[in-house]
């Protein structure tokens, strides 16, 4: 059985739209896009490196939009994007000249890959993909680049699908410029008590 892993940059108050510049992600009116170059450093550059290791991906179809347009013309930053499978979930989209690129219409289809043999499965960006993966408890492991900023608006990462779950941190790092990276694996139900009892 595959992990399904989920890589996103939030802000202190969750928000996660519009990471990597100004024109990535403006719906809504989201004007803040671009928030985590400022604090982008060699520290949090080598757990970059570390994180974007060959896998295959499991991809919304605005992101897959978004990389379809970049990735394939800069592979010696991330060759792994273009190796890898990329699974896409879209109700509209069904080909891609993207190789390796296979299309998924819902929950089942992406059931079926996860329990299926081969790598892991990174999820990146993807807002409503990651809504739908918690919402059926499919996400295995959160790694979490959490940034030293507040937005207010925008799309969250722990929005309406969120359901109660626990996790376990298994790793994290505090880079200089204030970034905490926290690995988180998934780890049963909720439980509860009183402090001090």
């Amino acid at each position: 059985m595959r992990k399904i892993i989920v890589l996103s940059f939030i802000t202190l108050d969750g928000v996660m739209q519009a990471p990597g510049g100004p024109e990535e992600d403006t719906s809504g009116g989201f004007k803040y896009g671009g928030w985590v170059t400022p604090y982008f450093d060699e520290a949090s550059g080598k757990v970059m490196e570390k994180q974007l290791k060959p896998a295959d991906y499991l991809l919304g179809r605005k992101t897959f939009e978004i990389f379809a347009s970049y990735w394939p013309e800069h592979n010696d930053y991330w060759p792994a994007i273009n190796d890898g499978t990329k699974y896409v979930l879209s109700k509209t989209m069904n080909k891609s000249d993207w190789k390796n690129s296979v299309f998924l219409k819902g929950v089942d289809d992406i059931k079926k890959i996860k329990n299926s043999e081969g790598a892991d499965l990174q999820v990146h960006g993807s807002g409503e993909l990651i809504q739908t993966l918690l919402k059926h408890d499919l996400v295995d492991e959160l790694w979490l680049k959490i940034f030293p900023v507040t937005l207010r608006s925008g799309k969250r990462l722990f929005g309406e699908g969120t359901i109660p779950a626990a996790f376990t941190l298994e790793e994290n790092t505090v880079t200089p410029s204030g970034v905490i990276i926290a690995n988180y694996k998934r780890a049963g139900k909720v439980k509860t008590g009183t402090i001090g009892v």
